[in-house]
């Protein structure tokens, strides 16, 4: 072989090395660089992330969410509201225009609150196909007078104590000798919520020495299908307590004889029950007689 072969043959030989030379630093600076990529995304930590909370929107979110959450959760908090204005009503210490605004309120913040707690589930509204007559076991022929005579609106005014008019129903029941119990089963006779809704007053203390309350021992409901109040007076026994939940047919209490216009021996045994609407805090008597008739009977 001669000089000039042998120097072909280390050229080529040469040349093959630097290939392969070239084609290892290329798989080298790949694997390195993938390795390296892994290796940071190994190596990187998690950054945490910060959260930066200013108190002002804190104190508004509790203040928008905590009223709902008190007036769904405490049903006593929205009717005490209504005794202190309804005593001064009654005891004259309110301006007439004070009183129409203070019912108003009331009035709305009555159908919120039942509105809130109808979407919560915890109740349901009951129209006045679904009202029961309120005295148990008795038809509408227990009604006082002709026809719904007894209604008598005029002169009436709910913002005066001393009003005239009767704008209510007188249901009465068999009781000859006024023991409040039934002639026929002699047994008590049960008072049931005509309508669904919260109670919102009751009175269960009255005794002979408080002759000056005509009512005697009292209920009074709020019905949120309606937006009116339901009055049951001279019941015995009371069942029931502000803030309580009723549907139609909630036995209330049982028949009696208190207050001024029961009592005496000359008045019959009998319910008195009158229903009253808001028309923006202007509350007004309405007659509820044919209801009365319509009522389902328990």
């Amino acid at each position: 072989m001669t000089f000039t072969g042998l120097q072909n043959i280390n050229i080529m030989y040469n040349r093959n090395i630097i290939k392969i030379l070239l084609l290892l630093t290329v798989f080298f600076l790949i694997s390195n660089g993938n390795l390296s990529a892994d290796d940071k995304k190994k190596s990187k930590k998690p950054v945490k992330k910060k959260f930066y909370v200013s108190l002002l929107s804190v104190s508004q979110k509790v203040k928008a969410v905590k009223p709902d959450e008190e007036f769904y959760a405490v049903n006593t908090a929205i009717v005490e509201r209504w005794y202190p204005v309804i005593s001064d009503i009654r005891k004259g210490n309110m301006s007439r225009q004070d009183a129409v605004d203070s019912m108003n309120r009331i009035t709305n913040n009555l159908w919120d609150f039942m509105e809130l707690n109808i979407s919560k589930g915890k109740i349901r509204k009951y129209s006045d196909k679904e009202w029961v007559f309120p005295v148990k076991g008795y038809t509408p022929a227990a009604i006082g007078g002709v026809r719904g005579s007894g209604y008598i609106s005029a002169g009436f005014d709910f913002f005066e104590q001393n009003s005239g008019g009767h704008p209510a129903h007188d249901i009465f029941i068999d009781d000859s000798n006024q023991d409040c119990l039934d002639d026929n089963t002699n047994e008590p006779v049960k008072i049931l919520s005509m309508s669904g809704g919260i109670v919102i007053e009751t009175r269960t203390n009255w005794d002979n020495s408080m002759m000056d309350i005509r009512g005697g021992n009292i209920v009074y409901i709020y019905d949120n299908f309606s937006n009116g109040l339901f009055y049951y007076a001279h019941l015995k026994e009371v069942f029931v307590k502000p803030g309580d939940f009723v549907k139609p047919g909630t036995e209330l209490g049982t028949m009696g004889r208190t207050g001024k216009n029961a009592y005496p021996s000359r008045s019959p045994t009998h319910l008195h029950i009158m229903y009253v609407r808001s028309f923006d805090g202007d509350i007004r008597p309405e007659n509820i007689y044919n209801d009365l008739l319509n009522a389902k009977l328990y």
